[in-house]
């Protein structure tokens, strides 16, 4: 099996090229044409639709994973055109492709299609309005795959940390070390969910559905939630998050942690708050056992008192 992987630089991606290695051959695509660490792998931007069409005409792959999107969220309410650009006309042009040569197609999408209303958990057909500009780019990009009649599974995720890279568990963690107290909005929730909790998972429903590089006949095709289980707010997330690390002795010291509502932090863009998933059509589906929120979290403070960079 010839898997592109696109978006191989962020947190999904870069845990996608180590669990999906063991499928076939994975071609790793990035938007500068380099990994971390500096080697060299295949190069596009999403916002042009030519230079997507080359690469995938170029690679010919058997499964296309789109682990690549626009997350800038505040940033995309002064560049929605760009951000409708990544997340959604490409989505389109890469469904359109896989649809006209039998490719299937694993794309990841968020909980901000959603605009947070429930008091329980998101459910797959459950209607979506989103808040802001890159919830509505996400969307769009689901309404493109679904429309170009491409066998797909779209991967509904959310609230993504990992052991490198640019999320909140590490932006907690630098601010632990220069801070004596740090706040934190307490009026959201949803279930934080490693990296490779997704990969993992990813990796072992395509592995379900194809042997040795072809599909199977009847996959269930589809939408699917895929987070942890269990739910917090970010408060909760980084009051936990900092007690495990404390005694990691990731951190000297363990800061007070303040509670603030989503107007007292004044982000750009609105956030849904609450963003829990119901992943049971997933699990009933793939025969998955999706982790709890504190198992991820122990796992990934453990990466990184293990001495992985986290950067």
């Amino acid at each position: 099996m010839r898997i592109l992987l696109l978006g191989a630089n962020g947190q999904i991606g870069f845990e996608l090229m180590r669990a999906m290695s063991v499928l076939g051959e994975v071609v790793p695509v990035t938007r500068d044409g380099l990994l971390q660490g500096g080697a060299p792998c295949r190069e596009v931007d999403l916002a042009s639709g030519t230079a997507l069409g080359m690469l995938l005409d170029g690679t010919q792959p058997s499964l296309i994973v789109n682990a690549a999107a626009y997350t800038a969220v505040d940033r995309a309410e002064d560049e929605p055109e760009i951000a409708r650009r990544v997340n959604g006309d490409a989505v389109g042009t890469l469904g359109v492709w896989a649809a006209t040569r039998g490719v299937p197609v694993v794309h990841f999408s968020t909980d901000y299609v959603f605009d947070g209303s429930n008091r329980r958990p998101w459910r797959e057909d459950d209607a979506t309005a989103p808040l802001g500009a890159y919830g509505s780019s996400k969307w769009l990009g689901e309404q493109a795959l679904l429309a170009s009649g491409a066998q797909h599974l779209i991967l509904r995720t959310a609230w993504i940390y990992a052991a490198r890279g640019r999320n909140f568990l590490l932006s907690i963690l630098r601010a632990a070390r220069g801070e004596a107290s740090i706040r934190v909005v307490d009026d959201q929730y949803g279930s934080p969910t490693p990296a490779r909790v997704v990969a993992d998972a990813t990796t072992a429903i395509v592995a379900r559905i194809a042997s040795r590089g072809h599909f199977c006949e009847g996959v269930p095709w589809g939408t699917y939630h895929l987070t942890t289980a269990g739910q917090t707010t970010w408060h909760g997330f980084a009051s936990a998050l900092l007690r495990e690390a404390l005694r990691a002795r990731l951190i000297a010291r363990m800061p007070d942690v303040q509670a603030i509502s989503s107007a007292g932090w004044q982000a750009r863009a609105r956030r849904p708050t609450y963003s829990v998933l119901d992943c049971s059509r997933i699990q009933d589906a793939f025969e998955l056992r999706l982790p709890s929120w504190q198992e991820g979290l122990t796992a990934v403070i453990s990466e990184l008192a293990g001495g992985r960079p986290s950067e």
